[in-house]
């Protein structure tokens, strides 16, 4: 999961992090996130706890202090970079998702979509575009795309849903295309 250390602005997006933290307890998966207890980060994460659902939060030592780390996580890895957080999130998600959030959201997922594309995972890459929150950067994408500058299969890998579960189902059917870069 990569989200805000911010709540935002919109009550939405405070919602969308709960609904979305039951649907992973009804599908009995494990949230891996960033390990903050602010913002979307902390409001997933306590409505994850909140529902007795499996909560692993990575940090690194720089952000326990900057982030709040969430110490009620029963599994809270402190890591001592931020490339270490990445490749251990990486490691222990079966896929992921990004929630509104601000320039390091964005990083983490473009990151791992990148991986996608170079083949070294086949998981789901999704983004719960809540409020439309997403809505400028999937137009960017698919003027990349007819830019010639991103090839529309891997544009295609990207799951974007507005619901929770939608996007969840959806994630769960996922197959990797079979072209990489």
């Amino acid at each position: 999961m990569f989200c805000g250390s911010n709540l935002g602005k919109d009550e939405a997006f405070k919602t969308a992090a709960k609904d979305l933290a039951k649907v992973l307890v009804e599908n009995n998966f494990t949230l891996v996130y960033g390990g903050g207890r602010l913002g979307l980060m902390g409001e997933i994460a306590d409505q994850m706890l909140q529902l007795k659902g499996k909560v692993i939060g990575v940090i690194p030592k720089a952000l326990v202090e900057k982030e709040r780390a969430h110490l009620e996580i029963p599994d809270l890895r402190v890591v001592d970079s931020m490339h270490q957080r990445k490749a251990l999130m990486s490691e222990l998600a079966d896929g992921f998702i990004a929630m509104p959030g601000g320039i390091g959201t964005l990083e983490e997922f473009f990151e791992v979509w990148t991986w996608a594309q170079i083949g070294l995972h086949k998981k789901p890459c999704a983004i719960l575009n809540v409020e439309n929150y997403f809505d400028d950067l999937v137009k960017f994408l698919n003027h990349a795309v007819e830019e010639k500058f991103v090839m529309p299969v891997f544009k295609e890998m990207i799951l974007i849903d507005t619901d929770p579960a939608g996007l969840i189902n959806r994630m769960k059917k996922y197959k990797a295309p079979d072209k990489t870069i």
